[in-house]
């Protein structure tokens, strides 16, 4: 409770979070939506980018930080170039992914987190993908899916290995420790 006996007001909070981490103005998205209609992946999303700042602009913490949206973002920045404000939405993604992973906040679909956080665990130690990664992610998500027939083609001709590559590794630890310092994001 503030002096006047009112709550806080979420609204404030998450918007200067925002701003004091990607410098991004989301007060000045006006709902034009060309950021949602130019998003390659739009139809996956449970919030389009647009709707997810008008929550944001309402203080709706919560629901930004648990939808499907933050994680599914490819960061194409299609969004970016096409904001008539000259918001970098990609980058507000980002540090919504960022804000999410710092508070515990859960997506409502748990193998999208553990997707990405999955995928950036292991490129954070080898310098890259590596396909058998793939059939890990799925018995940790509950199932090896179609894994295991392209996988198996895949591998019997030769076009992927048993054990990963390291190649870029060490600078892919380094870039990673950069961030961890509060260096480049």
């Amino acid at each position: 409770m503030d002096a006047r006996g009112q709550a806080p007001n979420n609204n404030t909070s998450l918007l200067s979070e925002i701003y004091q981490e990607s410098g991004e103005k989301i007060q000045n998205c006006y709902q034009c939506q060309k950021c949602s209609a130019g998003c390659p992946l739009n139809f996956t999303m449970d919030i389009l980018p647009n709707q997810l700042f008008r929550h944001i602009q309402y203080g709706h913490r919560d629901k930004v930080l648990s939808s499907n949206t933050i994680w599914l973002c490819a960061s194409c920045h299609t969004c970016s170039t096409r904001c008539p404000n000259q918001i970098d939405i990609a980058k507000v993604m980002d540090n919504l992914r960022a804000i999410a992973h710092r508070t515990g906040a859960k997506s409502g679909d748990k193998n999208i987190s553990l997707f990405h956080r999955f995928f950036l665990s292991l490129t954070k130690y080898t310098g890259r993908t590596w396909e058998p990664g793939f059939a890990l992610y799925e018995l940790m998500s509950g199932g090896l899916g179609g894994f295991m027939g392209w996988g198996l083609k895949a591998f019997l001709r030769g076009r992927m290995g048993i054990f990963p590559g390291f190649k870029g590794g060490a600078e892919f630890r380094n870039l990673f420790k950069e961030v961890g310092k509060g260096g480049a994001r």
